[in-house]
C-alpha cells in the first residue's frame, strides 16, 4: 500500500464525512465544511496522480481505485444536489450515465489490450463538474452567483455530452468486433 494508494483511500473515506455535512439540515457551517472536504478530496486526486507518476508508484490497485474514487465523490455530490433541490434529476442522470458508458467502454478496450487515456475534453469536463459542485455545495445565494451556477451547470452538461461523443468517435474501433 504505497502513498498514492493511501491518498486515494483517504478520498474514499472522506465521502461519508462529506455526506454528513451536506445532508444534515441546519448544521452550523455544514455546507462550508462540506465544501472544504470536497475541495480537499478533489485536490487529493491531483496529488496522488502526481506522486504515482513522479515516483513510478503506479499500481493496478491505483489504476482501478483512483477513477472509482473520483466517480464516487462526484456522484455522491450530484445525488445530494438532487436531494437538496439544487439540480434537476435529468442533469444528474446524463452525467452519471456518461460515467457508466465510459467505464464500460474502457473495460471492453482493456479486455482487448487497449488503454483509453483521458482526453482533453474529459479533463475539461471533470474540472467544470468540480467547479460546479463546489459552487452548488457552498450555494452563495445571490443574483450573480445564481447566474454563474446556471452557466456552469449547463456547461458541465454540454462538456459531459461532448466528451462522451469524443470518446466514442475516437475509439469506435473498440466496439467493432473483429472476426
Amino acid at each position: 500500500m504505497n502513498l498514492p494508494n493511501k491518498i486515494t483511500l483517504f478520498r474514499v473515506f472522506m465521502i461519508p464525512i462529506f455526506l454528513v455535512f451536506m445532508l444534515i439540515p441546519d448544521m452550523p457551517y455544514g455546507r462550508y465544511i462540506a465544501g472544504a472536504i470536497f475541495i480537499v478530496a478533489a485536490l487529493s486526486d491531483l496529488l496522488d496522480g502526481y506522486i504515482a507518476r513522479k515516483h513510478n508508484l503506479v499500481t493496478n490497485f491505483g489504476k482501478f481505485m483512483d477513477p472509482l474514487a473520483d466517480k464516487l465523490l462526484v456522484c455522491s455530490a450530484l445525488i445530494c444536489f438532487v436531494e437538496l433541490g439544487l439540480l434537476p434529476a435529468w442533469i444528474v442522470i446524463i452525467i452519471i450515465s456518461r460515467e457508466f458508458i465510459i467505464s464500460g467502454f474502457r473495460l471492453i478496450a482493456s479486455d482487448n489490450g487497449i488503454v483509453i487515456a483521458a482526453s482533453w475534453w474529459g479533463k475539461l469536463k471533470t474540472n467544470v463538474q468540480m467547479i460546479m459542485s463546489v459552487m452548488l455545495i457552498i450555494n452563495l445565494d445571490n443574483a450573480v452567483m445564481n447566474i454563474l451556477e446556471q452557466i456552469t451547470i449547463y456547461l458541465a452538461v454540454a462538456l459531459t455530452i461532448i466528451s462522451l461523443v469524443d470518446y466514442m468517435v475516437k475509439n469506435k474501433s473498440v466496439l467493432i468486433e473483429k472476426h
